[in-house]
């Protein structure tokens, strides 16, 4: 009896590949992987590479044309969600997963959104280097904006106690994680600039990428950006960095090691302390020996050694006009005594017998001294009457020697007065600047005219101006 083998002929390789083939491609499903492998090299049509899970791993490739329509940039460690079918490779015996459509899910969603975000920060310059600002070497006043619960907060206090015991610390305790922390952040931040903060903390401790997601903010990182003092961010553990950590002025891998860059060690206060006190005891020294070698050398000076010589010159100018003074005043007391005697001499004459009788007939002499003075004083008031009598009566003449010239030249100057003009019946024209109109060349229609007349002015306007000779209009 012919056996089942025998009733079915059978398939060659490429016929059993075939209905394999399409068996598999009439299969379209949607599954999430993580990418473990990437193959996008230039001048290839497609995009190759493998997703995997805990159990499995599946190869796929993407025609260029989808990929680049998808906006995906796949990496590996990616978790990844994709449409597509299972295909067969006949000639080389495997199995591919041809992709329609890939999207980031879970995680690398929200990676893909922070990427964007910091790309975008970057081109509006809020990550660049000129822009970071350094941190105040011995600040008075330190902000910390954090959980209040938690080790995080008691590891910056210690920490700043520990090593920079001098600060005032202004504390914001906040939410760090899930909806509403971002907003928290900002007003916190606020807050400590607000009561005198010179420079901010802003931490908190390790978390999954979701929990960091705050950090993530678009609102935070410009506030941060725009804040008044620098702002420090310890946020995660080393690997993990944010936005904030990146428009921040510095970047701390850890709540402590943010503590540590804003706080300088007591020791090397300390340290910086002694040096500078070094220093300045070495400056002082030196200033010191410098000034006592100025003192040596002002001592050294002839002056200091010997101080009479300070007043030589004007030791001997002095002696030099003490001989000249004895010498010159008996000369010049003789000469005064000689022209004494001669004023009295002279004042003898003037006044006969002033001086004569006995020396207590001091009277007399006022009395006859008064007598002559009254008799000069009434001659010479005699004398300026007589001169003011002929001075006036000259002065009533000279008028009748001009009256008659001054009248002809009054008559003269009538005559030859505008005003007597104007009263003819005649009028002067002067232009804007005052000038009198001699021809009408110097008047243009719609240029101000001012007309005197015999009892005022009149403002006029040219309208035309013809010259003699011309045919009026």
């Amino acid at each position: 009896m012919a056996t089942e083998e025998e009733a079915e002929p059978a398939l060659s390789v490429s016929a059993a590949m075939g209905l394999a083939k399409g068996a598999l491609e009439s299969v379209v499903v949607r599954l999430v992987g993580e990418v473990s492998e990437v193959n996008d090299k230039p001048g290839y049509k497609a995009v190759y590479f493998t997703v995997k899970d805990e159990k499995a791993s599946l190869p796929c490739m993407m025609w260029m044309n989808r990929y680049q329509a998808a906006g995906v940039q796949l990496a590996v460690g990616a978790l990844v969600e994709m449409t597509g079918r299972f295909s067969l490779y006949a000639a080389k015996g495997r199995m591919n997963f041809d992709v329609f459509t890939v999207t980031l899910a879970g995680e690398g969603q929200l990676r893909l959104q922070v990427a964007n975000l910091a790309r975008e920060l970057e081109a509006m310059g809020l990550m660049a280097a000129d822009r970071k600002r350094p941190l105040p070497a011995y600040p008075e006043v330190i902000g910390i904006v954090t959980s209040p619960r938690g080790s995080v907060i008691h590891d910056m206090l210690r920490t700043l106690r520990r090593r920079y015991p001098l600060a005032k610390v202004l504390f914001a305790g906040v939410p760090v994680e899930g909806p509403g922390a971002a907003d928290a952040m900002v007003e916190g931040l606020a807050k400590v600039v607000f009561a005198g903060a010179e420079m901010v903390l802003l931490g908190r401790g390790g978390g999954s990428f979701e929990d960091l997601m705050p950090f993530n903010d678009r609102r935070l990182a410009r506030t941060i950006a725009a804040c008044p003092v620098p702002v420090v961010t310890g946020i995660g553990h080393e690997p993990d960095t944010t936005i904030a950590d990146m428009v921040a002025d510095v970047r701390a891998s850890t709540p402590t090691a943010a503590a540590e860059a804003v706080a300088p060690a007591r020791e090397e206060t300390d340290g910086r302390l002694a040096a500078l006190g070094r220093a300045l005891h070495r400056a002082e020294e030196r200033r010191l020996e410098g000034a006592a070698r100025a003192v040596e050398r002002l001592g050294a000076l002839p002056l200091f050694r010997e101080p009479t010589r300070l007043f030589d010159a004007e030791a001997l100018a002095l002696d030099d006009l003490s001989d000249r003074l004895s010498r010159a005043l008996p000369a010049m007391l003789r000469e005064d005594r000689h022209r004494l005697e001669l004023l009295s001499s002279a004042l003898s004459r003037m006044l006969p017998g002033l001086l004569a009788g006995p020396t207590g007939s001091l009277g007399a002499a006022r009395d006859r001294l008064a007598l002559r003075g009254g008799t000069l004083v009434e001659r010479f008031q005699t004398a300026v009457a007589d001169d003011r009598r002929r001075l006036l009566s000259a002065g009533e003449h000279l008028p009748e020697r001009f009256g008659a010239a001054l009248s002809v030249n009054a008559a003269r100057l009538h005559d030859l007065s505008p005003l007597a003009v104007l009263a003819r019946g005649y009028a002067i024209a002067r232009d804007g600047e005052g000038a009198v109109v001699r021809s009408v060349g110097q008047a243009e229609p719609g240029c101000p005219l001012v007309v005197a007349v015999s009892d005022g002015t009149i403002d006029c306007t040219v309208n035309a101006v013809r010259r003699e000779g011309d045919a009026a209009e």
